[in-house]
């Protein structure tokens, strides 16, 4: 009877391998891992949303310049309000807001850019203060994307608040 049954399992198996072998071949078990590979390959691209690690916003992140930045502070991070620490460098592009100065009552346009290159440090401060964001096809106007994606190295580690200079009324 245990004989009978493993004849007939073995049977089954041997038939479902056969089919697999016969709709499954090598080609298509490469282009399944090309299809894999070419993901991997481009997801480091992608942009991602930082705002799942959002946390209550720290004094630093109340400062008049960062009323549109979103990540980690550089001058929390090794490097100073408008420098990107030692080791990484500034993103190739950028995302502009608007902030009012409450000490001159002006509005000044306000350069944030990314600083690649490094891991982010985990103890720095992150902030999430989107004042006048626009969505996401305002690419200019828009923070919630790696802006690290236009350099050669990914890799996001701070952001930096350059002032441009007095907005347009």
């Amino acid at each position: 009877m245990i004989d009978k049954l493993f004849k007939i399992l073995d049977r089954q198996i041997e038939a479902g391998a056969r089919r697999t072998a016969r709709t499954n071949g090598r080609r298509s078990f490469l282009a399944k891992a090309g299809t894999l590979l070419a993901g991997v390959a481009i997801s480091p691209v992608l942009p991602f949303d930082r705002r799942a690690r959002a946390a209550e916003a720290a004094d630093e992140c109340s400062y008049w310049r960062h009323c549109a930045l979103d990540g980690n502070l550089c001058s929390t991070s090794g490097g100073s309000l408008t420098t990107c620490p030692p080791g990484s460098s500034a993103s190739a592009v950028s995302w502009v807001g608007t902030c009012s100065n409450p000490e001159d009552g002006k509005d000044y346009l306000v350069s944030y850019n990314d600083c690649c290159g490094k891991p982010s440090v985990s103890g720095s401060t992150f902030c999430y203060t989107s004042k006048g964001e626009r969505p996401g096809y305002r690419m200019g106007l828009y923070n919630d994307i790696n802006w690290c994606m236009a350099n050669e190295n990914k890799g996001y580690h701070c952001t930096v608040s350059v002032v441009v200079g007095l907005a347009d009324e």
